[in-house]
């Protein structure tokens, strides 16, 4: 009796800095946004209980749903693009020759860089009059003249910030997609190999099933993602043309401190949480059924 009490304790012991980093940095953050929600929070006036004034007023707001739909599309368009994208790299480089290591790491460089890098990068690449894909595809004949990539069309736009992220994210999913292709036991594969299974039998009926976790569990990190989306869009466009591309957190972001709503940036965020949790437990339920 002594020895399990005891055990528990220092399991409980063992556990206490991440417990503590969760309660500093999720819980009470958590709670202080919920409570700012109902308040008028201003940083030049004191603030005012309003309770759900807050989210009835987002409910009607006519900009924050049309970004929250941008945001929407946005992550609709890219998460198949890098989960497919991304589990074909796998595929493809999961072997242990020199070619496809030296492979997976050109395709992983992108990841470490700095995502505000990376949108200055591509924002000059596609620059009107010095951007090298407008060059590209005059020099191919495809376009005449050089293209206004990003801030006057949406579609040109959203396709120009889906390219960059694309290509800095997509090495992120294929090391996972590897690590869980590389755990299944090699005499598995070799059994397939001999029963006369061939490339495309061994991905659907072995590969896939056996990673199916993973997959669920990349989809829903590019999902938490694409709905957090800013430094992009706040840099490649500034969320133009008339906002047509601000996201739910730029949007967030312009309430909470250019106009110093924080109390209506508080409650947009509440309703984007609870969204994310959402997803969160859709994943989960997933995950579970595709255990069991």
């Amino acid at each position: 009796m002594y020895r399990g009490w005891r055990r528990r304790w220092l399991g409980l012991l063992y556990l206490s800095p991440a417990l503590l980093f969760v309660l500093a940095f999720t819980v009470l953050p958590l709670a202080q946004m919920g409570w700012m929600s109902l308040h008028n929070w201003s940083l030049i006036s004191p603030p005012t209980w309003v309770g759900l004034d807050n989210y009835t007023r987002a409910f009607h707001d006519r900009q924050f749903w049309v970004s929250f739909r941008f945001t929407l599309e946005y992550t609709l368009l890219i998460t198949p693009i890098l989960i497919i994208g991304g589990y074909l790299l796998a595929l493809l480089t999961s072997g242990d020759t020199m070619m496809r290591r030296f492979t997976r790491t050109v395709l992983f460089t992108p990841v470490v860089i700095g995502l505000g890098v990376s949108s200055l990068l591509w924002y000059w690449l596609f620059s009107t009059d010095f951007g090298p894909i407008n060059a590209l595809l005059r020099d191919a004949g495809v376009i005449g003249e050089p293209v206004v990539w990003l801030g006057v069309d949406a579609d040109r736009s959203l396709i120009a910030i889906t390219a960059s992220v694309v290509w800095k994210v997509i090495g992120f999913g294929m090391v996972l997609f590897i690590g869980a292709i590389q755990a299944i036991p090699t005499e598995i594969t070799e059994a397939s190999v001999v029963d006369g299974a061939g490339f495309r039998q061994r991905v659907t009926r072995i590969i896939l099933p056996l990673t199916l976790r993973t997959v669920l569990l990349v989809t829903l990190l590019s999902v938490v993602g694409s709905l957090l989306a800013f430094d992009q869009f706040y840099i490649m466009t500034a969320g133009q043309p008339q906002n047509q591309t601000s996201t739910s957190v730029f949007f967030v972001y312009l309430n909470s401190f250019p106009y110093l709503k924080l109390g209506y940036g508080a409650a947009l965020s509440m309703v984007l949480a609870l969204t994310i949790l959402a997803f969160t437990v859709l994943q989960l339920l997933l995950a579970r059924r595709s255990h069991s």
